[in-house]
């Protein structure tokens, strides 16, 4: 595996996908070799067959391996909300006179507010402002000559469950593991920065679970995940109509939510059954399931948000609403709230189903980047 390249394994709710890569010409990203193989899925905080999860993890990544002819020794795995508690702080340090702050005073802000959390590890920490002793506020307090130094600060925490859930799995492999924040990654790449300075509001919806944070600069002011996706449409689908669930899924990507005319059936054809479906009944169906995640998601946002949030979109991501013509308008009269879509900037990535696989790509080359000797030197981080 080459110095420049970083392997990623990408949790979801229902599959995991192992790739290899490196960052191209401007900031686009070359990969290798990728894998995404389907698996049992989460709940509550567990995982259903933590074997099944295993077999789909070693033939990605076996895949990955024998695609690129590379062993790969380091792995960053992206936690899924479901895994992830952040805890926000506002923590303060005070100098015995001005000095200008480096690396090394905003790393003491940062320590100074770290503690456990019970049943879970620690990953790591951004700021969502930064605030110097005579009250300037800054999003970057490097250089500046201050008295002390105080910060808005997001403290992302890994369950324990899924830590060592991994590494027993990876127990006789010898790679080293890195736990990087999967809804973080993909709020702090596809929204610019400009945007989440003023707080700003983002939805990753899976297939088994849908995860919302409210993002203040760098960093999450809150962050919930709720039990929620587009597999319960399917399931809506497949009680309404006693569907199969191959059948269900196809179905969902029949539904046009746009359409004016729900009077009569269609006839829906599927592996050579005819099944004939009530035009009102799938609308009501499919919207019903797409009201869970509205409900879910409105509440916390009214919960947590403060009013920062008045009349500013929700950016959407994840592959949970893009099978459904209309869905995010139907999500946006109900929350009262504009949708916006957020993918991926990048030829042939440019899609909802990529956007935590390149996103946790980012971040974790950017963790690379930042642990080699020669970044650590230049910035006083240490050897």
């Amino acid at each position: 595996m080459g110095r420049k390249s970083v392997a990623v394994l990408d949790v979801r709710s229902s599959e995991v996908a192992v790739f290899l890569g490196e960052r191209g010409v401007n900031n686009t990203f070359v990969f290798k070799a990728s894998k995404t193989e389907s698996y049992d899925g989460y709940e509550n905080g567990k995982f259903y067959s933590e074997e099944n999860l295993s077999s789909a993890i070693f033939r990605a990544l076996s895949a990955v391996e024998q695609i690129c002819g590379e062993r790969i020794r380091t792995l960053f795995i992206g936690v899924p909300g479901e895994f992830t508690e952040v805890v926000p702080k506002e923590q303060e340090i005070g100098f015995p006179k001005k000095k200008k702050i480096t690396q090394k005073e905003i790393s003491q802000l940062f320590e100074s507010g770290k503690k456990p959390l019970k049943d879970h590890r620690f990953i790591r920490a951004t700021s969502m402002i930064y605030v110097t002793a005579d009250n300037r506020r800054t999003v970057d307090p490097l250089g500046i000559v201050s008295a002390g130094l105080s910060g808005v600060l997001s403290y992302f925490y890994c369950s324990r469950y899924f830590a060592e859930t991994m590494e027993r799995i990876f127990a006789q492999s010898k790679i080293a593991l890195r736990f990087l924040p999967t809804q973080f990654a993909m709020a702090a790449y596809l929204i610019p920065s400009e945007t989440r300075d003023e707080c700003a509001a983002f939805l990753d919806v899976d297939y088994l679970s849908s995860t919302v944070c409210v993002l203040l600069g760098n960093g999450v002011l809150a962050q919930r995940t709720f039990w929620t996706g587009k597999g319960q449409v399917i399931v809506k689908l497949m009680e309404e109509f006693s569907l199969p669930y191959e059948a269900a899924t196809a179905l969902l990507g029949k539904a046009n939510l746009y359409s004016k005319d729900t009077d009569g059936e269609m006839e829906f054809t599927f592996r050579g059954t005819s099944y004939k479906i009530s035009l009102a009944k799938l609308i009501d169906a499919v919207t019903c399931g797409l009201d869970m995640i509205c409900e879910a998601v409105g509440g916390f946002l009214e919960e947590c948000s403060g009013g920062e949030l008045d009349y500013k979109p929700l950016y959407v991501s994840g592959d949970g609403l893009s099978d459904v013509r209309g869905a995010f308008d139907h999500v946006s009269k109900r929350l009262n709230r504009v949708c916006e879509l957020v993918v991926p900037d990048l030829p042939y990535y440019n899609r909802p189903s990529m956007s935590s696989r390149i996103a946790l790509m980012d971040m974790a080359y950017e963790d690379n980047r930042k642990s080699g000797i020669l970044y650590r030197f230049i910035n006083g981080i240490g050897g």
